[in-house]
């Protein structure tokens, strides 16, 4: 009777030990939940409205202000598979525990959301919920949606509907089990969800507060910037301390000095967000590239300004990155980095990258290919650094950086010693990417 006793109580332990991670996890703070202030319903607000379209386009008709709010809302980078048409969807996000494709979005009546009433495309977006009554899956980030007005909600609709019709049915979901069973994910929404319209904090600014409902609610930046927890929720203990999505890395975008851009100026976050660059600091690319082409660069200068200072006040998270180098490397190939040391590595960087780069990572073309400073070439993972060699930016027609992909010059050797060479000689720390490593970043794109 004692052992049973003793193996009800380890048992008891251990369901009490889960019980209280749970908890930790569902009751963790809200997005906005580090500012102090009072918050109100936006209805009881006094200060500028700081939903909506910026005061540029008031006077716009509904469709001209759905456009903006849908670019904002970063609508189209997630509907639109490689290759295929605009919002059409069949874009493959792939997971740990199998693939999700986004949906088509466009008005086609028979693949799309042609049917869709406006309360149900409410639905989706504040509940996950879809047409059928279907929970969604939250690569809908409808936890970050949930704080859009159904105004603006309903602008977007506008927008989407006026766009000429795909007749497109994307790839089904390829989930494993339980993560296929979609009534789980009631369950999840229900934890994480706060199904809350967007509410301003009357101790801040109206621009803070435009700031907020852009960064939390329509650029939903923590989805990528924020570590998840063991449920796939964002764990805002740490917030915007940066996370791998997509197989890139996502950095820390907190005030931090050290591996954030508490070193940054307003005008070269500013910069960043609308160009996908700043000197000194960096280029866009993978998802945030997307996000600048699609979404970040159509904004305001206004918007663009309420976001930095809405970045500014979120509170400082250190992560494991070291601080930047911010002197160029040598000249001359052989001072630095040395064949010795990665002569494969150098070989491909004198043929393929020192054109553009330069020894000393200045740049020989343009300012875009300035490597001095740059955070992905300071991580010593050089995740986003293979990424970069193996993707590309993409080549947006209308982008500031272009950099082409060498996915199919260069094996996975040659790939992770060319990162490793490029983080050696112009970054704080080197990195070890192995072949293993290249081929399982080569398999995400």
């Amino acid at each position: 009777m004692s052992a049973l006793r003793l193996l009800l109580g380890i048992i008891g332990s251990i369901a009490l030990v889960v019980i209280a991670y749970i908890g930790w996890m569902v009751f963790g703070p809200g997005p906005m939940d580090f500012a102090s202030g009072p918050r109100v319903a936006l209805e009881s607000y006094t200060g500028a409205n700081p939903t909506g379209v910026p005061y540029e386009l008031s006077a716009a008709g509904l469709l001209k202000r759905g456009e903006y709010l849908t670019r904002a809302a970063d609508c189209e980078s997630c509907h639109t598979a490689k290759g295929g048409k605009p919002f059409a969807g069949g874009l493959a996000f792939k997971l740990p525990f199998g693939t999700l494709y986004s949906p088509n979005i466009t008005p086609d009546k028979d693949t799309g959301i042609g049917e869709w009433t406006d309360a149900d495309f409410l639905n989706a977006i504040h509940k996950g919920i879809g047409k059928g009554g279907e929970p969604l899956y939250p690569a809908l980030p409808y936890t970050s949606y949930t704080y859009l007005t159904d105004a603006d909600a309903l602008s977007i609709k506008t927008y989407l509907f006026s766009l000429k019709p795909v007749h497109y049915t994307p790839p089904e979901n390829t989930l494993v089990f339980p993560f296929n069973q979609r009534w789980l994910m009631r369950i999840w929404a229900a934890f994480f969800n706060p199904d809350k319209r967007y509410q301003p904090n009357t101790a801040q600014s109206p621009e803070w507060n435009r700031g907020a409902y852009l960064v939390e609610g329509l650029g939903h930046c923590g989805e990528c910037h924020t570590p998840r927890n063991l449920m796939q929720a964002l764990d805002n203990r740490h917030k915007f301390a940066g996370a791998l999505t997509q197989g890139w890395h996502a950095y820390n975008i907190t005030p931090d000095k050290t591996s954030g851009i508490g070193e940054w100026s307003d005008d070269e976050v500013a910069q960043f967000l609308s160009s996908g660059h700043a000197m000194g600091r960096g280029v866009a690319g993978g998802p945030m590239g997307e996000a600048v082409y699609y979404s970040l660069r159509h904004l305001t200068p206004g918007d663009i300004k309420a976001i930095v200072v809405y970045l500014r006040t979120v509170p400082a998270a250190s992560s494991d990155l070291p601080a930047p180098k911010t002197a160029p490397a040598p000249a001359a190939p052989k001072e630095g980095v040395v064949a010795d040391s990665n002569p494969l590595g150098k070989h491909i960087f004198e043929g393929a990258c020192a054109s553009c780069h330069d020894w000393n990572g200045s740049g020989t073309l343009t300012r875009f290919a300035t490597l001095t400073g740059n955070r992905s070439v300071n991580d010593p993972s050089a995740t986003n650094i293979a990424q970069m060699v193996l993707a590309g930016t993409g080549g947006k027609p209308s982008g500031p950086v272009f950099m082409p992909s060498f996915a199919k010059a260069y094996s996975d050797a040659e790939v992770a010693a060319v990162a490793n060479y490029v983080t050696a000689r112009f970054g704080a720390e080197g990195s070890k990417l192995s072949v293993g490593d290249v081929a399982r970043l080569r398999a995400q794109n």
